[in-house]
């Protein structure tokens, strides 16, 4: 950032006819300590840049002259002064301000007496805590010139709020005191609709039938609900990521507005890096809902290579085993140290509200991320998944090497490096000869050599000492990750990619519309398009969708199989290598390196034949099973010890085996054990315990107090 300390370096500007701050290039002016944005124009220009001003199209005002001081020609000309001393001196101040700054606020200090603000403003009661004002000064040694000084060019209160003009959300139409209940859902539902594009008119038919239920049918209320639409609409359409020019100030200024959805801020310095953690209160209610006694799932680093910052998000399984996203985090930092921050923050906020809230697994995805602070924090196994090293290695041999043939021997080949850590192979003899047979693919061993061959002992490593995910878990984790690259990586925000905001307000608009939407729409059986479209959404369930009749083993070898398709009967698709994770589909979907329904559904086929080998995730479970029982000598504290944790697990299992398949929850209630507790405790439950005192006179004691509840009607802010 370049700073000038002469007022005379900065170029003069004289645009032509009437012209505003947004047509002037601005100066740093000052030290590295303390400067300000500054723009040099002829003086007798300042009246149609104050015009200009008044003339925005979102926040439209006037700008009243709040201090002014003027100096006579000649009265410095015996003294030494600076170069940008004034012979006249305005501050101009946005005439919806200042007067209330907002909640938290305070007066302006130098309005410490109410003005007539008669004819200050385009409407009555204007003193709106607008913090709007520059400050205009004539220079002393160039009288021709002026120095224009923005202090704030935003029309926002102290709090940081659009708090005049058409996206000022107090204002919404002239009954904006006499809107009907609108409550948090509805709100959210009429801000999802517009986020996701569909039509006015679709959103406020929904959102009229919603307050309905609140305020009954009349048609002051649907005008009043029309008017709150339209606004709304044009608020979101209008609203931008930038809150301010630099990035750091406007995630600065993001965070301070939403106090309540940041768990974690941590600005960059010297010696801290960047955290930002978001979580919306609708995110924990769904983390404390679906993440209780289940799994948490982490889709690390996504961005590396586009973002300013990666992008890790933590994902639960909700009711459809659907990965949904429950909290962001932003930060380039791996150290177990700032894991541990942000991690600690994250539960400490959960168990705030839910005391006995407590996680039963932790799914990573990436060999590097750092265990401990996982299992400090969540006090939980930790579990591998297989979805980010299978979808680099696929997307990379369907793009570096043209032969089909060729991608399917490469792909199974490295499926048999990685299986070798549980065939007694020695999986860097295995790694060399691979590396040997396909030498002649240059432009595939050239990526796979720079890239994994120095880090894939860590990864089989990694796969060997962690329990591995299933094949469902996986293909969630990927379904939301193909999910959030098609929102973040649209062609039109490619500019925007190295600002932290505009993450941010993606991650917190678009994208936390569209699951909450899914889930609202599942849940209330509502918006059928979005419900049938987040349903199918997962690879999993489309394959629980083909019947078996549709899937065809080759007898002879097990190299591939058929499925026919269920759209077009004619068409079959090809599954080389089945029964494995690393097999290999011809559809659309698998070459661009996703996990297709196809191969999910083989390998549901292939586990009712012996002759197929089992799943990582399987062979992972047994090897896991055959360490404990070998593990203990006979007769030790061990064998006892591991003996407890297996009837644990054992009797956890069956428990959640029988559950699934009840039809009637009834049934397993009045299987469970009845459980006795002490007579005392059974009687007295609920009432004080009897103490000795002497009598007391009670004809003069007070009567007791009758405490009587409010009720309170939520209304928008």
């Amino acid at each position: 950032m370049d700073i000038t300390n002469s007022i005379f370096s900065i170029p003069v500007q004289d645009p032509k006819g009437i012209f505003s701050s947004v047509d002037l290039n601005w100066t740093k002016f000052g030290s590295a300590d303390r400067y300000d944005d500054v723009a040099v124009i002829p003086y007798e220009r300042v009246e149609e840049f104050i015009i200009g001003e008044c003339s925005s199209v979102e926040c439209p005002t006037q700008f009243h002259i709040e201090r002014g001081r003027k100096r006579a020609k000649g009265s410095l000309q015996n003294k030494k002064y600076k170069n940008d001393e004034y012979l006249e001196y305005r501050m101009y101040w946005c005439s919806f301000g200042p007067e209330n700054y907002g909640e938290g606020g305070d007066l302006l200090p130098s309005r410490r007496y109410r003005l007539n603000t008669r004819n200050r403003a385009p409407r009555p009661q204007s003193m709106r805590g607008c913090t709007c004002h520059f400050i205009v000064k004539q220079l002393y040694a160039r009288p021709e010139l002026a120095v224009i000084i923005y202090n704030d060019r935003r029309h926002v209160n102290k709090s940081g709020f659009v708090c005049h003009g058409p996206l000022d959300r107090d204002a919404i139409g002239p009954g904006a005191k006499k809107i009907p209940y609108i409550c948090n859902e509805i709100q959210q539902q009429t801000m999802s609709m517009i986020y996701l594009g569909i039509p006015e008119e679709n959103v406020l038919e929904k959102h009229i039938e919603g307050i309905q239920r609140y305020c009954g049918s009349n048609a002051k209320v649907d005008s009043l609900a029309s008017q709150y639409v339209h606004k709304l609409g044009m608020i979101i359409k209008r609203s931008t990521h930038e809150l301010d020019l630099d990035d750091k100030a406007s995630v600065r200024l993001w965070v301070e507005r939403n106090k309540k959805s940041v768990f974690v801020y941590q600005d960059a310095s010297e010696t801290d890096p960047f955290i930002l953690g978001i979580q919306t209160e609708w995110q924990l209610q769904q983390m404390i809902r679906f993440g209780h006694r289940s799994l948490i799932a982490a889709d690390s680093t996504f961005g590396i290579k586009k973002l300013k910052y990666p992008l890790c998000t933590l994902l639960v399984f909700d009711s459809r085993q659907h990965a949904l996203p429950v909290a962001w985090i932003i930060t380039r930092s791996i150290a177990k140290l700032d894991v541990s921050k942000w991690m600690k923050a994250l539960v400490d906020r959960v168990i705030a509200v839910e005391p006995g809230w407590k996680v039963s697994g932790f799914l990573i995805d990436d060999a590097a991320a750092e265990i401990d602070p996982i299992r400090e924090s969540f006090s939980c196994p930790v579990l591998f998944s297989l979805w980010r090293v299978r979808r680099s290695w696929l997307r990379n041999i369907v793009k570096k090497c043209g032969n089909m043939e060729v991608q399917r021997e490469i792909f199974r080949r490295l499926g048999q490096v990685a299986y070798s850590i549980w065939n007694g192979v020695d999986s860097s003899i295995a790694l060399n000869k691979f590396t040997q047979d396909f030498v002649d693919q240059t432009a595939f061993m050239r990526y796979f050599t720079a890239t994994w061959v120095p880090k894939i002992e860590m990864w089989l490593s990694t796969m060997k000492s962690l329990p591995l995910a299933s094949q469902e878990a996986s293909g969630a984790i990927e379904a939301y990750h193909v999910k959030l690259k098609v929102k973040l990586y649209d062609d039109s925000h490619l500019g925007a990619l190295q600002r932290v905001d505009w993450l941010v307000h993606k991650l917190t608009t678009e994208l936390h519309s569209s699951y909450w939407l899914d889930r609202y729409a599942d849940e209330s059986d509502s918006f059928q398009n979005v419900k049938e479209e987040y349903v199918a959404s997962t690879s999993w369930y489309r394959a629980m969708q083909i019947p078996d009749a549709a899937v065809i083993l080759d007898d002879k070898d097990h190299l591939f199989a058929k499925v026919l398709s269920q759209k077009e009967s004619s068409m079959t698709h090809l599954v080389w290598n089945p029964g494995s994770e690393f097999a290999f589909c011809d559809c659309e979907w698998s070459l661009q390196g996703n996990l297709c329904k196809h191969i999910i559904k083989v390998n549901m086929v292939c586990e009712k034949y012996q002759s197929h080998k089992n799943s990582m995730s399987f062979q992972s479970f047994r090897e896991i099973l055959a360490n404990l029982y070998k593990k203990p000598m006979d007769g030790s504290i061990s064998l006892d010890l591991s003996m407890a944790w297996t009837q644990q697990m054992l009797d956890q299992t069956q428990k959640l085996v029988e559950l699934n398949n009840a039809t009637d929850i009834g049934s397993v209630v009045n299987n469970l054990p009845l459980k006795w507790v002490a007579k005392k405790g059974r009687t007295f439950t609920g009432k004080p315990h009897a103490t000795l005192a002497m009598p007391s006179n009670t004809e003069n004691a007070p009567a007791p107090k009758k405490h009587r509840k409010r009720r309170r009607l939520s209304r928008l802010g």
